[in-house]
């Protein structure tokens, strides 16, 4: 063999498939994680702006449930429907939606998140409603088919999901007599609920990965006493009027998850940003649930849990899973770069600001509100300016996905 014909065998790729289609929708987590993050940089700004009177828009709901509504089924949901398209495949070995069935589905999603400010009420409900049907039907047909009963619960979660969704909808157009805010809630508790189960799976084995010689073997019945705990406290808090027992098991929730934060060793992760933000996110499930045991007796507003619960731990969790997994995912070091650090701080600083500052004082709403808006958004915009070039080409090291 020749020297100068080496090249050409290097650039072959032997053994790999070769990349079919735009780089862009071949995996679920590229057009999904690329959404989701534009919608968080822009809708919480906006939102702020509506909430001041600064400007005015026509949305299809009221402001504060259009908020509420495209923050849970617009942002976070766009994250795990792109996450259990991507992790769907690695957990089966069978396709996902890739390709013009993907790019549909993402339609389907951005055409919804449009029309909820630009057209008819009637058109964005059905949107709106027909996203997490289609990717629970792709997911449940993949889990059956490989016998993935393990993961059969997330489809499930998803399913009710919809069904929240469609309660909203409907609630809001009058045909079915519930306040709107309940489905919200129960949207809230149920992303917990999935987010506390890949948690559990993921930041342990993450910690160990990292960590020489570490063990960390979590007792099964303790993980179902504190997810099962967590559910009915969460479930109380949704669907019962406030009680001293519903402030009980939310407490005795908010500890257990304490306890189970602290037995994954979070102080270990220091120096590894991609690791510790999953912990630092994590840490805000007990503060969550405490606010709003807290609330079910009158201490404190509602409003201080949920945005733990949403901001602190949901956008904490999401800003560390959709770095680290792009990475993985585009052929890229698991390592965080110095502006994704900056994005974990900035989201964790939008917690904080947006959950304590109000409990100083009421009259720091505002300032909250403001201050809190502005790191989230640019957190998020920080995320789109390293990771959307990545995101539209094909992977570093020419593999397909």
């Amino acid at each position: 063999m020749k020297s100068n014909e080496l090249p050409l065998f290097k650039h072959m790729n032997l053994g790999m498939p070769t990349p079919q289609g735009l780089p862009l929708l071949r995996l679920g987590f590229r057009p999904f994680y690329l959404g989701g993050a534009l919608l968080a940089a822009v809708i919480v700004p906006l939102w702020i702006a509506l909430f001041l009177g600064q400007m005015q828009l026509a949305t299809s709901v009221p402001p504060l449930l259009w908020h509420a509504h495209e923050m849970l089924f617009g942002f976070a949901v766009s994250i795990i429907v792109g996450f259990l398209l991507t992790a769907g495949k690695n957990w089966t070995g069978l396709a996902t939606s890739r390709g013009p069935a993907l790019g549909a589905l993402a339609l389907v999603w951005l055409s919804a998140r449009v029309t909820a400010v630009v057209g008819p009420y009637q058109l964005y409900m059905v949107l709106d409603m027909a996203l997490l049907p289609l990717v629970a039907g792709v997911l449940v047909n993949i889990l059956l088919r490989s016998r993935n009963h393990r993961n059969l619960p997330l489809a499930v979660i998803l399913v009710l999901l919809a069904a929240a969704n469609a309660v909203f909808h409907l609630a809001v157009s009058g045909m079915l007599n519930v306040s709107a805010i309940t489905p919200l809630y129960a949207a809230l508790g149920l992303i917990v609920m999935i987010e506390c189960v890949m948690a559990g799976r993921v930041i342990p084995a993450f910690t160990m990965a990292v960590t020489p010689g570490l063990k960390l073997v979590a007792d099964k019945r303790n993980e179902w006493v504190t997810l099962g705990l967590t559910g009915l406290g969460l479930a109380l808090w949704v669907f019962v009027p406030a009680s001293l027992f519903g402030m009980l098991v939310l407490a005795l929730a908010s500890g257990l998850q304490l306890k189970r934060w602290l037995g994954w060793r979070p102080w270990m992760t220091k120096n590894r940003p991609v690791l510790w933000i999953l912990h630092a996110a994590y840490a805000w499930f007990p503060v969550g649930l405490a606010l709003l045991a807290l609330a079910q007796i009158g201490i404190v507003t509602v409003s201080a849990g949920v945005h733990a619960l949403a901001v602190g731990a949901t956008g904490g969790l999401i800003i560390g899973m959709v770095t680290r997994t792009a990475r993985g995912h585009t052929g890229r070091p698991i390592q965080a770069s110095k502006l994704e650090v900056l994005a974990y701080i900035l989201v964790m600083l939008a917690a904080v600001l947006r959950v304590f500052l109000p409990l100083v004082s009421p009259e720091l709403l505002m300032l909250s509100l403001v201050a809190a808006a502005t790191a989230w958004s640019v957190a998020f915009m920080l995320y789109l300016w390293v990771f959307t070039p990545w995101l539209i080409r094909t992977r570093l090291d020419g593999k397909d996905g």
